[in-house]
């Protein structure tokens, strides 16, 4: 007691998914994750070692189950990541310890749900429990002495998992919840009592008649299943020890600053109030703020939820989608419609979906794989009522696809694929889209034109995961070693911040509030970009016919307090000044070859050198037919 854990091997999979202790002792371990369907590992004590006792589905990306006897290691896989295409689905085997041969012996009701989740064995029978997507999920018991002699039942959730049995009843979690198997009426139940909300759940056993479940919102709560009571023991309150959770998604607005983690978002305050805690079950993976109100996309399954500290009501579900479309994967708002929009993975089926929640109306939609049914959605990004979408995924070697859509009809409008891999992030920055790839090449397309316009390797700075914002006419980046920018008309990238060594979960994410501040992470810390707000420099627009020609004459004032670089864009060509005095003017006549000039538009960007770094602002002006 009190000397910390030590390991004594490793397996060749990348992940260690479940182990399992023989009555002699022996250990066997499963897991995945690498570029080899997963493998029965048993450690060797004469040789100190874990050793392969081999691959019995080639097919199987994660094996996430085992339960070994004195004869037979039970060995439960499938799909979960890399679903669909020639992936299995559930798949039992029994490994014959004297033979060394795997026979498989998964009941057949069980295939239709994408892998097996959770093994045990009680006395002379074996439980299994499947995870699902499409449908509910499965328990079976299987008898050891002849293992085709089976009972299967149908059970609530997408997730069967952590068995403890007391008499004829196995206690199970699914995704939120308790729920009993009672083996004499083969049928699946609720567990009633007078306990708080458990969440996820991350362990189930049994102690003397009650069961006690370990949640993630940090308490065991032990419950008795015939009086249906329950007392509860905080754990950080107990003595365990407390540190920051990875992050996830995050978003700022209205004061605050969410950041989200298993079972749980953090809410700080931009005042340097106390940190509030809102529990939610699963994993805010990413979020936004509209107004006052927080909206996140909540894995696995959970749809989006919802929260503004001003109503006084808890974290609530605002929208359901299907089950299948399990992890959110970016979050953003659109204007022009008034919708909160979210891209969407499919774990075990391959592809994915966009969401779409309207806050005034608590209408939503969704469209089940917009780019094709193998591409997930990595990220999207709205812009003038254009949704675009960046796919990409594990099965995907090469580019991911672009798609702009139309989030109210559900309609592709134009899709192009110029990435070297799957996308990372998008930000959209006046006509300019910019994509982040996986492999750190950022592109940035013209959308009128649908034209590359720039295409540069930074992944000095970002590689694998990332996230994209448009702040003040700036898109801003982060990956998990960096924090950095794009000139908003060379698009050369510089550092902001360097060494983050971002405390991430599940890729690295930045946000933004109303005052244009910047939000990530710095290890496990929030860290605050203060980007000073300048007034933009004012701009007027004229027109003069001389001859055949006329001239659109754009003037530009510095009306800040220091010099100021001025980039004038226009249709007809752009003119860039520097050291524009505080007061003075940029001018320049723009020369066009024809007597009409039709409606257009005028960008104007001043930078000018705050505590040695640059500060950027952007603005657009329209001008009249002449």
């Amino acid at each position: 007691m009190g000397k910390p854990a030590t390991g004594f091997g490793t397996i060749a999979d990348r992940d260690v998914r479940d182990i399992s202790v023989a009555p002699d002792g022996t250990v066997f371990a499963v897991g995945g994750g690498s570029a080899t369907a997963p493998a029965l590992w048993e450690f060797d004590s004469a040789a100190g070692k874990f050793v392969s006792r081999g691959i019995p589905e080639p097919g199987a990306t994660l094996a996430r189950a085992v339960a070994a006897t004195n004869d037979t290691v039970f060995f439960g896989a499938g799909s979960t990541l890399n679903g669909g295409g020639s992936a299995s689905r559930a798949c039992l085997f029994a490994y014959n310890r004297a033979t060394g041969q795997f026979t498989r012996v998964t009941p057949p009701e069980l295939e239709t749900d994408p892998s097996i989740r959770e093994l045990a064995v009680f006395g002379d029978q074996l439980i299994v429990g499947t995870a699902a997507s499409t449908e509910q999920s499965k328990m079976a018991v299987l008898e050891l002495a002849n293992v085709s002699t089976y009972r299967v039942a149908t059970s609530v959730g997408i997730t069967a998992k952590a068995f403890a049995r007391i008499g004829d009843v196995v206690y199970f979690a699914n995704e939120i919840g308790l729920l009993q198997y009672n083996l004499t009426s083969n049928a699946v139940s609720p567990v009633s009592f007078d306990g708080p909300e458990l969440g996820e759940i991350w362990g189930v056993d049994a102690l003397s008649g009650k069961v006690v479940v370990t949640s993630a919102y940090g308490f065991i709560a032990t419950i008795d299943p015939i009086a249906g009571q329950c007392s509860v023991t905080d754990l950080a309150a107990a003595g365990a020890p407390v540190q920051a959770q990875t992050a996830m998604g995050m978003a700022a607005g209205g004061g605050y600053i969410y950041v989200g983690g298993n079972g749980s978002i953090a809410r700080h305050s931009v005042t340097g109030g106390p940190v509030a805690y809102l529990r939610a079950p699963g994993e805010a993976k990413d979020a936004i703020m509209v107004g006052n109100t927080l909206y996140a996309g909540m894995y696995s399954g959970q749809g989006i939820w919802k929260y503004n500290p001003e109503d006084g009501l808890p974290i609530t579900q605002a929208a359901a989608f299907p089950k299948a479309q399990n992890r959110p994967l970016d979050v953003t708002w659109d204007a022009t419609n008034g919708l909160v929009l979210v891209g969407a993975q499919s774990d075990t089926e391959a592809g994915g979906s966009l969401w779409s929640h309207d806050p005034a109306t608590g209408a939503s939609k969704h469209f089940i794989n917009p780019i094709d049914n193998t591409q997930l959605l990595r990220a999207v990004v709205a812009q003038d009522g254009v949704a675009y979408l960046g796919g990409g995924g594990p099965q995907i070697p090469d580019g991911g696809t672009i798609v702009a859509f139309n989030p109210v009809t559900g309609t592709e409008l134009w899709r192009i694929a110029p990435q070297d891999a799957g996308t990372a992030a998008l930000a959209v920055q006046g006509h300019n889209l910019y994509a982040l790839s996986r492999k750190g090449t950022i592109t940035v397309i013209d959308v009128r034109t649908r034209q590359t316009i720039h295409q540069a390797s930074i992944k000095a700075l970002s590689y694998g995961f990332g996230a994209m914002v448009t702040n003040n006419g700036v898109v801003y980046g982060v990956s998990d070693t960096s924090l950095f920018h794009f000139d908003p008309f060379t698009f050369a990238v510089g550092t902001v911040l360097a060494d983050t060594a971002g405390g991430w979960y599940s890729g690295s994410h930045l946000t933004n509030d109303e005052a244009g501040n910047i939000y990530s992470l710095r290890g496990r810390n929030l860290v605050r970009l203060e980007v000073p707000s300048f007034p933009q420099s004012a701009v007027q627009v004229a027109t003069r016919s001389i001859g055949r020609n006329t001239k659109l004459q754009v003037t530009a004032t510095n009306t800040e307090s220091v010099p100021a670089t001025i980039t004038i864009v226009t249709p007809y060509g752009h003119k860039r000044f520097t050291d524009i005095l505080p007061g003075a003017n940029a001018y320049h006549p723009f020369t066009v070859r024809a007597q009409d000039i039709p409606a257009g538009e005028v960008t104007l960007t001043s930078t000018v050198q705050v505590g040695g770094r640059p500060v950027t602002s952007t603005k657009t002006v329209t001008y009249s037919a002449n």
